[in-house]
């Protein structure tokens, strides 16, 4: 996936099937469905946690801040690993690492499941994120070799992005569903059959590729590109909770050397592991950062809401999954309906109109206060969700079309790298000022022993269990001090969300301008 030089390699398969004419037939259309379930499955990975969250956090009574590594250890492993993979997969054979990701997915989907304990769920979600990285390398790189018409390959790209809106729906549907019914570790098992069905269909459907020259591996770029991502959110979540300055400021120094070594290392190799001069191009570029920052916009959304629901509004999980799902799907109705409008109106207009919408999702949850009814909400996720699936789809088209053809896999890199460092610093950045000011607004009643102050004043979902421990009255002061407190953190975040989309859109007004 690193490697330029695949791309012009002879590809058996679905890929050699394309007619003449340069467009795809049935067997490439059937190739695109096996290539999305990877996609599926990380999605559904991705939000059917933040669901499952106030369940974890009742079952372990764990700190705030280990139950922000549950959620962030996952995406920030597979962030760090996904071009990394993509150089084995060169090397190695890109379906036979398909098949590997799914086999150790599958273990660890299980282990997580029947964690006992916090540190033990920790452990497995960074399990899942190292296979995790193995599944998607291959799956958009193979799109531009499979897809050779501008038109089908856009359809294409916007159906496959949609694969990550259809994950997000099933995850809080699905997840709701068995919460109803079973434990929490239940919604990890979610991605077992989707396992067993791409396993059954991969070697017929998707052929083997590899790079005849590959590089050799570069295991110093791997630690330098893992070591950069890892101090830096670390960094964000040490500087929300008030701790240590000088920690934080270490961390980001750490991250940033670690960073520029990556850089000056990929731009002295031949053959790097990462083509970074791809970020050359201002449109590539700027298709990049809307990637990321509309999934940071959705994740950190569903983050927060999906508490909200739940503990602050009191519905089951299912309910709760219920109003998140027309959010969802309009993200997929979306990213479909701007294919047609997108071959008429210019990217550097639809791209900065779709994030303002979800710039008005977030704004809109900020100015009712106090994170809204159920209603309020189900109409702010759906803005958010037009906004989400229409930038995703024109912005996944560009950064393919702005580079050579010869350089989709390293841009294939990007972009889901860029997914994946979104759906991080989504629950790190918002969930990390969430967390420090529901601590800051929360006032605790007289007569709680330490142990049960300490709960409290850690997650939402421990202080609805310590409530459940105390006398009525204090009971209720106790659930009145921590929902005012965890909605006033909610308004904050929904206000930074709010700007951050703007900024996208501004940043899109300017880096598409030529696209």
């Amino acid at each position: 996936m690193s490697n330029s030089t695949h791309l012009s390699e002879p590809i058996t398969g679905a890929a050699a099937t394309t007619p003449a004419t340069g467009r795809a037939g049935r067997r490439e259309w059937t190739a695109l469905a096996v290539l999305m379930l990877p996609v599926l499955l990380v999605a559904v990975d991705n939000t059917v946690l933040a669901f499952a969250t106030p369940a974890i956090s009742l079952a372990f009574n764990t700190s705030g801040t280990t139950l922000l590594w549950i959620i962030d250890s996952y995406p920030l492993v597979l962030a760090g690993l996904l071009v990394a993979m993509g150089s084995f997969g060169d090397r190695f054979g890109r379906r036979r690492l398909l098949i590997i990701g799914a086999i150790g997915f599958a273990v660890f989907s299980v282990a997580a499941a029947y964690s006992p304990t916090a540190e033990l769920l920790v452990a497995s979600r960074v399990g899942l994120g190292v296979f995790g990285a193995m599944l998607m390398p291959s799956t958009l790189s193979l799109l531009r070799n499979i897809f050779t018409d501008r038109n089908q390959r856009r359809l294409a790209i916007a159906i496959w992005a949609s694969g990550f809106s259809a994950g997000a729906a099933m995850g809080p549907l699905v997840g709701g569903a068995l919460l109803e019914h079973f434990w929490w570790g239940s919604v990890f098992l979610l991605a077992v059959p989707v396992l067993v069905l791409m396993l059954a269909l991969t070697p017929a459907l998707v052929p083997e590729s590899k790079d005849p020259n590959p590089g050799r591996v570069d295991y110093a770029s791997i630690v330098l590109s893992v070591s950069t991502m890892l101090p830096i959110v670390f960094a964000i979540k040490n500087f929300a909770k008030g701790d240590s300055v000088t920690v934080t400021v270490a961390a980001v120094i750490i991250g940033l050397t670690a960073g520029t070594l990556f850089v000056r290392r990929q731009l002295g190799r031949s053959n790097p592991m990462l083509d970074v001069r791809l970020f050359t191009v201002r449109a590539f570029t700027g298709a990049v950062l809307v990637n990321l920052l509309a999934i940071f916009s959705l994740v950190g959304f569903i983050y927060f809401v999906s508490q909200h629901l739940q503990l602050v509004l009191g519905l089951s999980p299912l309910s709760a999954g219920l109003i998140l799902v027309p959010g969802l799907v309009m993200t997929i109705i979306a990213g479909l309906t701007v294919v047609p409008i997108v071959r008429r109106v210019p990217p550097r207009i639809v791209v900065p109109v779709a994030l303002l919408l979800s710039a008005a999702a977030y704004g809109f949850v900020a100015v009712t206060g106090q994170g809204g009814s159920a209603a309020i909400l189900l109409f702010a996720f759906m803005l958010l969700g037009v906004g989400v699936g229409a930038s995703e789809t024109v912005s996944n088209d560009l950064i393919l079309a702005t580079v050579p053809a010869e350089k989709a896999g390293a841009a294939s890199a990007v972009s889901e790298t860029a997914y994946e460092v979104g759906s991080v610093f989504g629950t790190a950045l918002l969930g990390s000022v969430l967390l420090a000011s529901y601590q800051r607004n929360l006032v605790l009643p007289t007569g709680l022993s330490p142990e049960q102050a300490t709960t409290a004043t850690e997650t939402l979902g421990g202080a609805v269990n310590i409530a459940a421990e105390l006398p009525s009255d204090g009971g209720s002061q106790l659930l009145d001090s921590a929902f005012h407190a965890f909605d006033s953190g909610v308004v904050l975040t929904s206000g930074i969300g709010a700007a951050l989309m703007v900024f996208a859109s501004a940043l899109a007004l300017w880096s598409l301008r030529r696209a």
